[in-house]
């Protein structure tokens, strides 16, 4: 009998068992401040220091969690003295399964903080750990709530796109995508995990140059657009380099290397011509499938893109991507301007469209009595759409994304492009 009880207490107590690692440097008693919201991309190898004074800036002296699956205190103090900016305290959780995600101390300390910063690691591990469960609800709730900071590197970076690359069955290379777009380990997530303002439809990676994986960003961007029947965006980051976004969208590129930022190109039926399991991968639409604006990181962030308006940018250069049976070329190129109106087709149909973007209608100032409407996505597909009156749509009903409106009169037509958010 007391053998048995023994194993009894012993599997309590295993059932139980801490399964986490907490490192706390600072003042253990939570403060609130007067924080602000943001997003950090940092691409690997080597922190950049000036990219992550921003970040700690952005909690006004706040507290940072850094989640981790694995490693150890090593971010405690390099963000709490290294760095000069003062924070009230920087707390690692280790967190060794899913059970430890989970663990009410945990998630106060998360829904406290002003600042979540994932480490590098396994991608897979934040997946498996954080999704479908309380941490992925307090995590989102952080994010678009409480409107704090989150930023992560390497491998935390991968996972901050409202689509990602999972990992779950390990890494892969460019050639291995190129070849084979729905290779066993091309594992891509959408719209299920982190939802985070600005990175709507935007997958990330890091260590990209330096691991030239060009092409296969080129691969999920294209599956992206293949499985969901819209635009694909990409945000890449290059080792030694960070991306800073503040909540306006500025996107600020700091580091010695570049940062990338990929859109599918806004033209009429931009899918990929050949997306196949075990076919060579082929998205070209003439050498300009993807839109790239390519910008070297400074010191002091000076250089930067628009991410409110994905045309917007200063210190880079615009390049075409595109892929031929495999084989992936990056030339020259030219801002796409997705987010401006086209000009009238026929100059006796003068008709202005307004707000762009919008959430839920478009109003019609029109000299011109417009008959009738059509509405389609950068794929070609045509959605149908209310007619409140003659001067307005209701456009509520649509996802989130870039649309074709063409407007008819008895002999006229024009086009616009608009976002609808």
């Amino acid at each position: 009998m007391k053998k048995i009880t023994l194993l009894f207490l012993l599997s309590i107590q295993m059932l139980f068992a801490q399964n986490y690692t907490e490192y706390l440097t600072g003042n253990a008693t939570d403060v609130t401040t007067n924080h602000k919201a943001g997003i950090c991309l940092m691409g690997g190898a080597a922190d950049q220091d000036d990219a992550l004074k921003w970040f700690l800036s952005q909690t006004d002296g706040g507290d940072v969690v850094v989640l981790r699956t694995t490693g150890d205190d090593g971010y405690n103090n390099y963000f709490y003295t290294n760095l000069g900016v003062t924070i009230n305290s920087v707390r690692t959780f280790v967190i060794e399964d899913a059970l430890a995600a989970i663990d009410p101390y945990i998630l106060e300390k998360v829904a406290n903080a002003e600042a979540i910063w994932f480490a590098g690691g396994d991608q897979y591990d934040y997946v498996k750990y954080f999704k479908d469960n309380a941490m992925e609800d307090a995590l989102n709730t952080f994010i678009n709530t409480k409107k704090g900071v989150i930023g992560g590197t390497s491998a935390g970076m991968a996972i901050l796109g409202s689509s990602y690359f999972t990992a779950q069955y390990g890494s892969i290379t460019s050639p291995e995508a190129l070849s084979n777009p729905y290779h066993a380990r091309a594992t891509i997530g959408y719209d299920d995990f982190l939802d985070i303002p600005f990175m709507k439809d935007v997958i990330t990676d890091s260590h990209f140059a330096n691991r030239d994986r060009e092409g296969r960003m080129s691969v999920f961007m294209g599956r992206h657009t293949a499985d969901n029947e819209r635009r694909s965006f990409g945000i890449a980051s290059s080792e030694r380099t960070a991306i800073t976004v503040d909540v306006n969208g500025k996107a600020a590129v700091y580091g010695s290397e570049s940062a990338y930022f990929l859109q599918s190109n806004c033209v009429a039926n931009n899918t990929p011509e050949t997306i196949e399991k075990f076919k060579p991968f082929t998205w070209n639409r003439g050498g300009e499938a993807i839109k790239v604006y390519k910008v070297q990181g400074t010191g002091a962030g000076t250089n930067y893109f628009d991410l409110s308006d994905w045309e917007t940018g200063s210190g880079g250069t615009w390049e075409n991507w595109s892929v031929t049976a495999g084989v992936f070329a990056a030339v020259a190129g030219t801002n796409p301007m997705c987010g401006t109106l086209s000009t009238p087709t026929f100059e006796n149909l003068n008709v202005e469209v307004y707000p762009n973007p919008t959430s839920d209608r478009l109003f019609l100032k029109s000299k011109t009595p417009v008959k009738s409407v059509k509405i389609y996505n950068v794929l070609g597909k045509e959605f149908s759409v209310s007619q409140l009156n003659n001067d307005m749509l209701d456009v509520s009903s649509l996802s989130s994304g870039l649309y074709i409106l063409k407007l008819y009169s008895e002999t006229s037509e024009q086009t616009f492009k608009f976002i609808k958010k």
